[in-house]
């Protein structure tokens, strides 16, 4: 598996990626999340066109994962990784979020952090157990992570308990 910055032709294939990815959170009732829209094409443009869209391409050079990555408060926070379920459980994401903790570092970034759901098994648990994570206290929750969280509220996230996570270098 390669990990690289994505091709603006590959844009479209991970809106597939991350619909397939979603189907899941259908099996625990989570069907709002399955149903939900990917990031739209210029969403996902923006963020090819400034680097920090990733992609995990299998041996034949296609994307099968991505993930998007936000400057938040002098670190590196992941957006968004999805994982098509046909190369799910292979150690992808696990590799993705490595790879992105990597660019952090040699960004000279003191950490990685992203948000997730925190019941969900392969989420917070997933990310504390598999991928160096620690959820945050509130009282470390810096200022652009709560803004994220107050978007996510907006839309409907806060239905299910979330987190804020750290992976620190």
């Amino acid at each position: 598996m390669i990990n690289r910055l994505a091709r603006r032709d590959e844009l479209p294939v991970l809106r597939d990626i991350e619909r397939a990815a979603g189907e899941c959170f259908r099996a625990i009732g989570m069907p709002e999340i399955a149903d939900d829209e990917p990031p739209s094409l210029p969403e996902l443009t923006h963020y090819q066109r400034a680097g920090r869209c990733w992609v995990v391409a299998d041996d034949g050079d296609w994307p099968v994962a991505y993930g998007l990555t936000d400057p938040v408060d002098g670190r590196l926070h992941v957006e968004q990784v999805s994982v098509h379920p046909d190369a799910a459980r292979r150690g992808v994401g696990r590799g993705l979020i490595d790879h992105l903790a990597e660019r952090a570092e040699a960004e000279g970034l003191p950490g990685v952090t992203l948000t997730t759901f925190a019941d969900v098994p392969w989420n917070a648990p997933y990310y504390a157990r598999r991928c160096g994570f620690r959820v945050l206290a509130d009282a470390e929750v810096t200022p652009g992570l709560r803004e994220i969280r107050r978007r996510e509220a907006e839309i409907g996230l806060d239905r299910w308990p979330r987190v804020c996570m750290l992976r620190e270098r």
